[in-house]
């Protein structure tokens, strides 16, 4: 029988606000951590969401799950998963993930937050990304990524250095979930910025 989903803490807890620790192997080994992983997915499955960082569920460290399975693209249509280069992602995990951002290109998209529950903002984020971890079993792995996995890596491993969302976004495109579908639903980034623009 599948545990309760953990709490997810939200903004304004200060674990969130603090540079989470490095995993020792043994820690990782441990019955412990091992249980933390399996319900940091469930978590991230029923909030739902495409990954969680410890933090976000009150663990400072270096500990985030991902995973965007096809379920999740049902609402959005062929021409938007073409325009966020978004695919399914399947699950996995990454312990002490080192990112470096490898272009010059920014993308800016519609992004939310598990710990920023009911709204979402603009973000501009590196349109492709290097990640160096270890997985649940402690083994190297390297991830390349382009577009929303890009997107989705650069979200999470912010987590791990006391960075939210939010600390990024676009202030003026900043919305409820709920309103961004109701006036912002399939509209690029760039007619949001020239919709909400002040003329200064």
């Amino acid at each position: 029988m599948a545990n309760a989903p953990l709490e997810i803490v939200q903004v304004g807890n200060p674990v969130l606000r603090q540079p989470a620790r490095e995993l020792s192997s043994e820690e990782l080994g441990s019955e412990r951590v091992q249980k933390l992983i399996a319900d940091m997915r469930e978590t991230m499955r029923a909030a739902p969401g495409v990954g969680l960082a410890a933090p976000q569920i009150g663990e400072a460290l270096r500990l985030v799950v991902i995973e965007d399975p096809p379920t999740h693209h049902g609402k959005l249509s062929a021409e938007e998963l073409a325009r966020l280069e978004r695919s399914a992602v399947p699950f996995h995990v990454l312990v002490n993930p080192v990112l470096t951002v490898r272009t010059d290109e920014v993308v800016a998209a519609f992004e939310g937050c598990l710990s920023f529950a009911g709204f979402t903002m603009v973000v501009p984020r590196a349109h492709k990304v290097r990640v160096e971890a270890l997985d649940e079993t402690g083994q190297r792995i390297v991830k390349v990524a382009t577009g929303w996995y890009a997107r989705i890596l650069q979200h999470e491993v912010d987590h791990l250095n006391g960075i939210v969302c939010c600390d990024r976004m676009e202030s003026r495109t900043l919305t409820t979930t709920a309103n961004q579908v109701k006036f912002w639903k399939g509209k690029s980034a760039d007619e949001v910025r020239a919709a909400v623009a002040l003329d200064f």
